[in-house]
């Protein structure tokens, strides 16, 4: 019989779920799209509800496209968008309000008292976070404090609190287990990254009772089995990671001083530093990458709010591109003489200023400047900003390589002109591999490995193959002047 694993990739904008097969070949996959919603100008809501449905349709479809039987499932696994807040009703699993997504900016009034009571230092210490809206704890804040009776409820123990992984593994069981992983546990300001523990003083400080918190496991572990009623049998859930570190997990960026770095609706870049809990002193994130058979590997974060995002706007809302496909080839016609930069600050800006007030701009705008200089300002803004992340982290981590070989995925990197470009700014090779749904790999491979279905970590990270390897060909003065630019155009640009 063959044994087949299923990943569920539930993200930002959509939700998708692949079947792989025992040879760890993807064979069918079934993705769709559901609202965002935008009540505010920097508020960004999800239908929880909305999101379940996809799922649930995600994983028949899927099921169904590969021919495969549920009972041919060894393991499903789960990869979810980080920091998106669901509370729930324990007894009716209804949400008592939309999901809070982590684009969301609306509790910046309640991270500048926190900063102001001089509260930012011991979440640092603790969780290796600044504090920001960005992080699912002050959300959860906001929720009980503007939900009509709902700090009543959750002290009475009535309320559940989760990340979307979280809140899917409760449907799925049908309420039987409240779980998360360390990953996502470690990405809500309430959770003790060096004891690996949710913490009583972060807790207190945002008023979030701890009877609202799930259970914390491995990324690899015993999830609980989906209700047999929602596919035709329970399927065990063996795997749980962040979206980001199950892209660390599929790059296999294993060993210390490894990069990958994710290009979707926005950029996230880890480094892998081993055992090794390193404090940032140029604003980047300290988090779990991975824990497996209860060791925790640690890695630097940066995190940028709008990558593939300010593609979707090239597209949406200005309309001087049909597809996403196009953008490359049309910054390939823009004029090389024009200076235009786009800092994409649409919901501030993230890793290293944290400044959420910021909102974006174009600069160097002339009376030739059009469309093709509008999309090669989009696709450069992800390459500064990039830039900007692997210098902080090597200058907070002295053991990385400044010209370490960068892994790179996500949907942004099909574009050729886009990871020369990468390239070029950064001055070191970026990798882009032949398997480019790395995130959903991540979330298989440890679903598989934890059913035994799998190879090992070692076995795995062999299998990790390159595409292509795209090498620096800019020349330094080029390269100076380019950065220069872009830092005076952040410069203008942070409130």
């Amino acid at each position: 019989m063959t044994a087949y694993v299923v990943a569920i990739d539930q993200g930002t904008t959509s939700t998708r779920a692949m079947v792989f097969d025992g040879k760890m070949h993807a064979v069918a996959t079934a993705q769709t799209e559901f609202t965002q919603h935008f009540p505010r100008s920097g508020w960004v809501e999800h239908d929880p509800e909305e999101i379940w449905k996809t799922t649930v349709w995600a994983v028949k479809s899927a099921l169904e496209k590969a021919g495969a039987s549920v009972n041919e499932v060894a393991a499903l696994g789960i990869t979810n968008q980080r920091e998106t807040v669901v509370v729930w009703d324990r007894t009716t699993g209804k949400p008592i309000h939309n999901a809070i997504v982590w684009q969301d900016r609306r509790t910046a009034p309640i991270c500048e008292r926190l900063r102001a009571d001089g509260h930012e230092r011991v979440f640092a210490e603790k969780t290796g976070l600044l504090v920001d809206p960005y992080f699912a704890g002050t959300k959860v804040k906001y929720l009980l404090d503007e939900v009509d009776g709902a700090r009543e409820k959750a002290e009475r123990g009535e309320l559940a609190f989760g990340t979307i992984d979280s809140f899917l593994i409760w449907r799925l069981t049908s309420g039987k287990r409240h779980v998360t992983d360390a990953t996502n546990a470690s990405r809500t300001l309430l959770y003790n990254i060096r004891e690996n523990a949710w913490d009583d003083e972060l807790c207190a400080i945002l008023g979030v009772p701890q009877s609202m918190l799930p259970e914390v496991l491995d990324c690899a572990d015993a999830f609980g089995e989906t209700d047999p009623a929602l596919f035709g049998a329970a399927v065990p859930i063996r795997g749980v990671a962040g979206d980001q570190q199950a892209a660390v997990i599929g790059q296999a960026c294993f060993a210390p001083g490894m990069i990958k770095s994710t290009y979707g609706t926005g950029c996230f870049a880890l480094i892998n530093t081993g055992e090794e809990f390193v404090p940032s002193k140029n604003r980047l994130l300290t988090t779990i990458a991975y824990r497996l058979g209860g060791t925790t590997t640690y890695a630097l974060e940066g995190s940028i709010f709008i990558a593939g995002a300010a593609v979707q706007w090239l597209r949406d809302e200005l309309g001087i591109i049909k597809s996403a496909a196009e953008t490359g080839a049309l910054a390939g016609r823009s004029d090389p003489h024009q200076s235009v930069y786009l800092v994409p600050a649409f919901v501030g800006l993230g890793a290293p200023w944290w400044d959420p007030d910021a909102r974006g701009a174009i600069f160097g705008l002339t009376r030739a400047s059009g469309a093709a200089e509008i999309a090669r300002a989009a696709l450069e803004s992800v390459c500064y900003q990039t830039h900007d992340l692997l210098e902080a982290m090597h200058k907070d981590w002295a053991s990385g390589d400044a010209r370490t070989v960068l892994r790179v995925d996500g949907g942004m990197v099909a574009s050729d002109w886009t990871m020369q470009c990468l390239a070029d700014i950064l001055d070191a090779p970026v990798d882009r591999p032949k398997m480019l749904e790395t995130t959903v790999l991540g979330a298989a491979w440890l679903a598989g490995s934890a059913a035994g279905v799998w190879p090992d970590q070692e076995e795995f990270a062999k299998g990790w193959a390159v595409d292509r390897q795209f090498t620096p060909t800019m020349d330094a003065e080029t390269r100076r002047v380019k950065l220069a630019g872009w830092a005076d155009a952040v410069r203008r640009t942070l409130s």
